[in-house]
């Protein structure tokens, strides 16, 4: 059972009962129903419901769009509090992951769990004005240290 359902999988040329929408998308037949009190639009009041694919479709992707949330580039989304947040402090980590890509690691300043950001290290310029970016140092290699 996936949390988010896959709008493209909804034909928009065919109705479909409830419990039809319910096995294509493998949820309850009740959640379907939620859908429908929610604002999922059916043909008629009759029974049994038909949902028209299209009108599915919509409602799926409009309640998929809102439930994003776009961050500033100093921003970073916080899962626990689902809310882009500054970092506590202004401080971050940097972790490099290969020669383009890098990851921020922070602090959420409200609820205190670790927040991460992947970008592209392009923009570390553009992040560096507002965030206190905490760089690796470079570890010795085995070699120098003796």
């Amino acid at each position: 059972m996936s949390k988010r359902p896959n709008p493209n999988l909804a034909k928009i040329h065919r109705n479909y009962t409830v419990e039809e929408v319910a096995d294509l998308f493998s949820i309850h037949k009740n959640t379907v129903r939620l859908w429908v009190k929610d604002g999922l639009a059916t043909n008629d009041d009759k029974r049994p419901m038909l949902i028209l694919g299209s009108n599915l479709r919509d409602f799926l992707q409009a309640k998929r769009k809102s439930k994003k949330r776009k961050c500033l580039p100093f921003e970073i989304y916080c899962v626990r509090c689902r809310l882009p947040q500054l970092p506590a402090e202004n401080m971050v980590d940097y972790e490099s992951i290969n020669c383009s890509m890098g990851r921020l690691i922070g602090l959420c300043p409200s609820c205190g769990g670790i927040i991460n950001k992947y970008f592209n290290i392009a923009q570390l310029e553009q992040i560096q004005g507002k965030l206190d970016i905490t760089l690796p140092k470079a570890l010795k290699h085995i070699n120098e240290s003796a």
